[in-house]
């Protein structure tokens, strides 16, 4: 009597965590904005880009730009000071660029994005009036789809968002590729604006996907993924400014190593 009155007694508590856990999941899904806020962006960029055309200076493009790079290092500075475990976090960065260094990650998001000129040319035909060629419009537009949608803070900024219902990242990097996507699309014309499609499907699928981890992620591991999260941004920063350039795409499969190896650091250290 006295097991079987245990037994329906942990039964409850269990279904009563599963069913907190899928309230909890349904409202953090709910929250979710960041991503669309950050299509918007990309879209009303291009679009006044597009409208001014080459009457924006070419002193203020190239400043902006190092700003740009200036504000991704300052976001990663904070960001990493939220570290719990270092050494968590340093394995997770190191033994994460092995990994994408190995897989040659860069190189095949780039081969990704490169796929879609064909599309690229059906939708866009004529060449903006400021391109050389065709082919110089779209090794442009090859660029700027991985610079929007498989950038370290945006896929970062996606899973934060998820984990914590934060969206400030996107929200900073919507800041930033409002002004990125004008300057592009004075040169490249509105199909900067197109750009919105890949990286909001990619953001939303990161943040809808980590909203189901929240329930098992601990206080310690949020703070390493945040700090490995901030690495990616100083080393993207960097590489903005040209002061020198990380394959950051490389470094991607550190964000999805920080947690377990924080976790399994706290466990063991």
């Amino acid at each position: 009597m006295g097991n079987h009155a245990f037994f329906v007694t942990q039964s409850a508590v269990d279904f009563h965590r599963v069913f907190r856990i899928i309230g909890y999941v349904n409202l953090e899904i709910n929250m979710i904005i960041g991503p669309y806020i950050n299509a918007l962006a990309i879209i009303s960029g291009a679009v006044i880009g597009a409208a001014l055309g080459g009457r924006i200076p070419e002193r203020l493009r190239t400043n902006l730009t190092l700003i740009f790079g200036l504000c991704s290092m300052g976001m990663g500075i904070v960001m990493v000071a939220k570290t719990t475990n270092m050494p968590a976090m340093i394995l997770s960065v190191l033994l994460g660029t092995i990994i994408g260094e190995l897989l040659l990650l860069e190189h095949g998001i780039n081969k990704l994005a490169s796929s879609a000129k064909g599309l690229v040319e059906k939708m866009f035909p004529d060449t903006p009036s400021s391109m050389n060629s065709q082919e110089e419009f779209l090794s442009k537009f090859v660029a700027i789809v991985v610079l929007f949608s498989f950038s370290g803070t945006g896929i970062f900024g996606a899973m934060n968002e998820g984990m914590s219902g934060n969206f400030d990242i996107l929200i900073v990097k919507s800041f930033l590729d409002f002004f990125t996507a004008m300057i592009f699309a004075t040169s490249l014309g509105i199909s900067v604006a197109s750009i919105f499609v890949p990286q909001t499907l990619v953001q939303v699928i990161l943040a809808y996907s980590a909203v189901f981890i929240i329930p098992f992620v601990t206080p310690e591991m949020r703070g390493d993924f945040a700090a490995v999260g901030g690495m990616l941004m100083i080393a993207a920063g960097f590489r903005i400014c040209n002061i020198q350039v990380f394959h950051v795409a490389n470094m991607l499969p550190a964000l999805f190593l920080a947690m377990p190896i924080s976790h399994f650091w706290s466990t063991f250290f």
